[in-house]
């Protein structure tokens, strides 16, 4: 047998009395080490949003865009605490999809776990046809051919091993993290010893002498917090490796606690020096603000750099929508939420159904995009910011509704606690709801917020009709324990 062959009787096993999403019960091999953790933990804060959005960001508001990471970067660890908390009460591969279901109800986990789904599906879409325009760059080629055999790799590779998977995330993590601590020791040697074109003007000072630290205002800096949030879309995947972590009660807390620095390097070190090295003004919307620093600073060569990091951060973007789909997918229809095929997995434990369907709809996408690029594929792919925070909303409530119960003797105190909740999850929630209405009020990001209703009516209306016919679709997780 090869290894996609599927082992029909995996779908149901589990020890007695246990809840099919829980972690003994799910069948997954736990094959991601404390090292390929560590590296999916911090290449999912660090994608195309930094490395492309930051442009346009550094365009409305400036050296205060730095105060922007800041700031949402510390919402984002609150999110991750609160994830990490529930985690450690039970770490499941299911993940947020399943809290939402046990602590708010079986509709919202319903809806949750669909809309991470469809997340994924559209950012594998779009991550796979900019990979296949970045390849354009060095060499004349077909882009549908380019993107289909970018995606036919990592769905293999998604169906050779769950090891695989953790060892593609590693070295894709490990090129983007090479590439900005490489951006900020030489923006750090043109500070001190002062080389290359732009060692005369370079000067920490720039922060704030053209236009002050808030060029734009409080306002500029406000509405830049939406490309700022979106460029943090994914931190959560650590959540959906939780079933297939060797050692989940021990690498995922550290996982999550590398946050703050790995903001603080990689968004916050990284703009800082840019913008002491090159003045804020010099930036525009659509241009890497990585390829114009080392433009500015006389090194053509950055923009052969730049554009393979940006290749390599699609590739792995691409790799964790493979990843997180079939898992999602299956934990659905664990739970009577979704067609009972997705809960199949072959030999080596990995849902070939659910992962060969998704990848399915992303090959569809990238042909859909190659013959009508127009509007109507903009606005499904805006719906990925939308979508995304959805996630973030469901593990902040799940957190605190657990947090109640859990205080309440209702339920086992998680050992890795968040700290400073619930109310910094409730600063949290109120942050992203400022976020939303920033979106609503800026014209470029409104779009996101526009198949939200109708998606919503899609879900709604689908759970209807999965009650009426399976009725275990709408019990929780403690109803089948």
């Amino acid at each position: 047998m090869t290894s996609a062959h599927v082992d029909e009787g995996q779908a149901d096993k589990g020890r007695p009395g246990e809840h099919a999403g829980d972690a003994g019960a799910e069948g997954y091999q736990r094959g991601l080490g404390a090292r390929q953790i560590q590296m999916i933990a911090i290449g999912g804060a660090i994608g195309t949003g930094l490395f492309l959005g930051a442009g346009k960001a550094i365009d409305r508001a400036g050296p205060s865009l730095i105060l922007a990471y800041v700031i949402a970067g510390l919402v984002i660890f609150f999110i991750m605490r609160a994830l990490g908390e529930l985690l450690m009460y039970r770490p499941v591969s299911g993940s947020f999809s399943e809290y939402a279901r046990e602590f708010i109800s079986p509709f919202f986990g319903f809806v949750t776990g669909w809309t991470y789904w469809l997340f994924w599906v559209v950012t594998g879409i779009t991550e796979v046809t900019a990979a296949a325009t970045y390849m354009t760059y060095w060499w004349d080629i077909p882009q549908w051919l380019s993107a289909l055999v970018f995606t036919v790799i990592l769905y293999g590779a998604n169906l050779i091993s769950v090891k695989l998977f953790g060892e593609l995330e590693f070295w894709f993590s490990m090129v983007k993290v090479t590439a900005i601590l490489g951006m900020i020791l030489i923006c750090a040697g043109v500070l001190t010893v002062g080389f290359s074109d732009a060692g005369d003007t370079a000067t920490v000072s720039n922060l704030w002498n053209d236009g002050g630290f808030f060029p734009n205002g409080i306002t500029g800096t406000l509405m830049t917090l939406q490309i700022v949030m979106f460029a943090f879309l994914a931190v959560e995947l650590v959540g959906v490796t939780a079933g297939e972590s060797k050692d989940p009660k021990t690498v995922l807390p550290k996982a999550i606690n590398t946050v703050p620095w790995r903001i603080a390097v990689f968004y916050v070190g990284a703009l800082i020096m840019i913008l002491s090295v090159v003045p804020w003004s010099t930036f525009k919307p659509g241009v890497s603000p990585f390829v114009k620093a080392f433009e500015e600073m006389g090194l053509g060569i950055g923009a052969a750099i730049v554009n393979f990091v940006v290749l390599t951060a699609a590739l792995s973007s691409c790799n964790s929508g493979m990843y997180s789909t079939g898992r999602m997918l299956r934990d659905l229809a664990l739970n009577g939420q979704g067609p009972r095929a997705f809960t199949k997995l072959t030999k080596n434990g990995l849902p070939l159904v659910g992962t060969t369907f998704s990848a399915a709809l992303m090959l569809v996408g990238v042909w859909i995009n190659y013959q009508w690029p127009g509007d109507a594929f903009t606005y499904v792919v805006s719906f990925a910011t939308i979508s995304g925070m959805w996630a973030w909303i469901m593990i902040l409530i799940s957190q605190i509704r657990y947090r109640r119960m859990a205080d309440a003797g209702m339920l086992p105190q998680s050992s890795f606690r968040a700290p400073g909740a619930p109310y910094t999850s409730w600063f949290a929630l109120l942050f992203i709801g400022m976020v939303i209405v920033m979106m609503a009020i800026d014209a470029d990001a409104r779009i996101s917020l526009y198949c939200a209703p109708l998606w919503a009516l899609v879900l709604f209306v689908s759970y209807r009709v999965l009650q009426a016919r399976t009725p275990d679709a709408g019990k929780t997780p403690a109803d089948t324990r």
